[in-house]
Formats: C-alpha cells, structure tokens, sequence
C-alpha cells in the first residue's frame, strides 16, 4: 500500500531552469520520426558530417587494448599535453599542465565554471541573442542574468555595449564566438578592449569558443591570444564541432590553475573523470591530421551561402549573413504580422505542423522574433527545407 506521507518537494533551485530548447526540439524530432512523420530537421546545433576515420580507429583500439578503466580526474596527461598543444600552436598560447583540465563536454565545463565562479546575486553579463544554457546555468548557480541586446548591431557585440551594463555586483562576462545562435564573430580589438575593462574591474571573463574554428573570415580567434596568463580569464572549447564528436562527449577548460583545480574537485565528485576511450579518440583528433577541419569549413560555407540565397527576399524575413558556426538567425517579425501570431514559437510551431519545417524558436536564445536555422544537414535536405519555408512564408503575404 502506498505510503500517505506526502513526499518533500524538490530544491527550489530546480525552478530557475527550465528543458533546453534546443534539447526538447531534439525530443519531438524524434518522436515525430518515431511516429513515421516526415520531418525536414533544420534544428539541431551539430555537424551532419561524421567523426574521421583516423579518430574512430583510435578509439577502436583503445578498446581492443582494453584503455578502459578510470583515469585521472583531469583526464590522461597524454590528452591534457594534447589541448595545450594544439591550443598553443593554433592561437600561440602557452598553458601549463596544471591550467588544464578535459570535461565530458565543453558544455559540462562551462555549466563547471559557472557553478565555481558565481554565488548567491551575482550578476553575470550576457550578449544576446545567446546560448540557451547561458541563463539556465547562471540561474542554477543563484546569479543573475544581465543582457546585452546585440540585434540592433546585427549581432555584433561592441565593448561599449558590455561597458553599460556592469555594475558593483558584475562577477562574470560571458563571450561566444562565433556566436550561436547567430553566427556573429568579434573583432580582436574589441575583444582586447572588453578583456581590458574585465581585468580593471576584476570581473571574470569566460570565453565559449566551442565553434572558433568554423570561422568563415579571417583566421580563428582565441582570448588567450590576447591575454596570455590572466588571472580572470577562462577559455572553454570542445571538440565536438571542430571535429564532429558531438556524441562523444569531450571538451575542455583552460584557465588559472587554482580555478583549474577547484573544477578537478567539482568534477571528482560528479563524474570521476571524462570517459577513458574517448579520450583516445581525442589525442588522435588534436595530434592527428588537421585538413578535416578545413574540409568541414568549407562545406558550412557553401551551406551557409546556399541558405543565404533561399531565404533571400522572403516577405516577413529578414536574415543576417553568419560569420562562422553553422547557423543563420532570421528575424521573423514580418511573419508574426501576416499571420497574426506573437512569438517565434508560435511561427514554429506552425511551420512544422503545415510543412514538417523544424527551426529553434528564439524564445530560448533572447529573442520572441527570431528562429535559428541549422544548415549543418546534407544538401538535399537544406534544399528540401528551405524550399519548403519559402513556399510557407509566400503563401503568407498579404
């Protein structure tokens, strides 16, 4: 018999997040498929291509050498030369050991940081429109969100616009680039210049820069080619994008070793230590041959222009060329009008139930007006999708 005693509610905390809106799109594209639903997905924040050849081999060998027990909290030394490595001949920096650590997920080690640098109302500045977990991560650790709206700039954050919005009470400057949902990248002054003020004000600065080299101009960017060994600034980076590991689960941290070792003891207690096969596939993936990334580019660039065209001079749209990453982030405003609606989520809703269209509402990234359209899908299916958002956009004009 069930027991009558009523059970404790859950920590209150719970209540600040809410699902990622990225991960519950995921969600009803699967069930969606599941229930035989033709579905043109132009969601998910991933690469389409599939992991290299030479690091799924290594990970097949770290199996048949049975490379599976636990390793270091931080990850294998091996793995952590590995990261310091190429960051250092990528962007010239120069990190010690003890300034490093690898996480399952480049994800894990910004929701990490956060959790390590943020205490009960601190306020934590964040451009937008910005990464769905950024607020929800923020909101865990008791912080409080303070935005800066890029969208009048076209996405591009400017130093000025994180300059207002500091305070007594700012503890941390979150920066993504290039930038999901939009694809903006900033220039190195002024990234300079907003890492000058963060270190006169003694604000930390953490730098996403899980897509920095799917960079469409100029060269990729790092903070620490700007910075050196600052004491308030984080790098966190991954290789999911860089190398279509999304599954695999890998990422890492670079920073101040007392920071480095505060998160070696959050994620001791957590998960141990990142899973050991795939921090063979990760050596191999940041020792191995670099011409994967460059072939990866080119095939967003040219996804990115063929979505460009498509979208071009739809009634209601509006679109931003991206610079980097493999979004586009189209204000839909117009369309809201013609049909009457209020928010993206509703424009999405719809566009899936009339046309099997998937795009991410930008409720979650900062903007009721916006969608974010993922191009990282084969050519047929961009072609597919898009020709089909465009058909539903004409069919709306008045």
């Amino acid at each position: 018999m069930p027991s009558t005693v009523p059970i404790r509610p859950f920590s209150r905390r719970l209540n600040a997040i809410e699902i990622s809106s990225t991960s519950d799109t995921v969600n009803t594209v699967a069930q969606l498929r599941n229930s035989g639903v033709d579905v043109v997905d132009l969601g998910p924040g991933e690469p389409h291509f599939p992991t290299p050849d030479h690091i799924k081999q290594a990970a097949i060998e770290a199996i048949h050498s049975n490379k599976t027990k636990y390793t270091a909290v931080p990850g294998t030394a091996k793995l952590r030369e590995a990261i310091v490595e190429r960051h250092h001949l990528d962007f010239g920096s120069n990190y010690d050991m003890d300034e490093v650590i690898a996480c399952p997920g480049g994800k894990y080690a910004l929701f990490m940081v956060m959790q390590i640098l943020i205490e009960e109302g601190d306020e934590v500045v964040i451009p937008t429109p910005s990464w769905v977990s950024f607020k929800d991560m923020v909101r865990f650790a008791g912080g409080q969100c303070v935005f800066v709206d890029t969208t009048p700039n076209d996405f591009v954050l400017i130093p000025e616009m994180v300059e207002r919005a500091l305070t007594d009470r700012t503890k941390v400057i979150i920066l993504n680039f290039p930038n999901n949902p939009s694809g903006a990248l900033i220039d190195a002054s002024s990234l300079k210049r907003i890492t000058e003020i963060a270190a006169f004000r003694k604000i930390w600065v953490v730098a996403d820069e899980c897509y920095a080299y799917l960079t469409f101009v100029g060269k990729p960017l790092s903070v620490a080619q700007l910075t050196r060994h600052a004491s308030n600034i984080v790098v966190v980076g991954s290789l999911s994008k860089t190398y279509a590991m999304t599954g695999w689960r890998l990422g890492y941290a670079l920073g101040p070793a007392p920071l480095i070792s505060a998160m070696q003891t959050v994620q001791s207690q957590e998960i141990s230590c990142p899973c050991s096969v795939t921090q063979m596939a990760g050596i191999a993936a940041l020792t191995g041959p670099q011409g994967c990334i460059e072939s990866m580019r080119q095939g967003y660039v040219q996804l990115r222009d063929q979505a460009m065209i498509g979208l071009k001079d739809l009634p209601g749209i509006r679109t931003v060329a991206a610079d980097g990453a493999f979004f586009l982030f189209p204000d839909v405003s117009g369309q809201l009008r013609f049909l009457n609606l209020q928010t993206a989520r509703e424009f999405s809703t719809l566009l899936l139930r009339r046309c099997g269209v998937v795009v991410v509402p930008g409720e979650g990234f900062g903007s009721p007006t916006h969608v974010r359209v993922a191009y990282s899908v084969s050519n047929r299916e961009l072609a597919r999708g898009i020709a089909k958002l465009r058909e539903f956009c004409l069919a709306n004009q008045r």
